[in-house]
């Protein structure tokens, strides 16, 4: 299973983002986001691209299960690994082989 982790897009350069997840600031590529993104929006990111914009209905439910999710699980808990796995690619940003 994959997971995006949610992230507020915080500066837009061109097909570049800039998004905060959980105050760690990284460069997320939008060439596969099927609509506009601008400061303030969330968005989710997988290994270093925006998939989708969150629509502002569903940010804080969907923050809280990410909160939630990281605080509670067992390290062995493969949900867990898998939002810390995507945690830490947004971390160190888009490969500079993906454009």
């Amino acid at each position: 299973m994959c997971l995006g982790v949610p992230g507020q897009v915080m500066e837009v350069r061109g097909r570049i983002a800039v998004v905060d997840f959980w105050g760690v600031r990284r460069e997320t590529r939008l060439d596969v986001i099927d609509e506009p993104v601008e400061p303030g929006d969330y968005i989710l990111n997988h290994v270093g691209f925006a998939i989708r914009r969150i629509p502002e209905s569903e940010i804080g439910e969907t923050l809280a299960l990410y909160e939630r999710l990281l605080a509670e699980a067992e390290s062995d808990d493969l949900m867990a690994t898998d939002v810390r796995g995507e945690m830490n690619a947004a971390a160190r940003g888009p490969r500079a082989t993906d454009g």
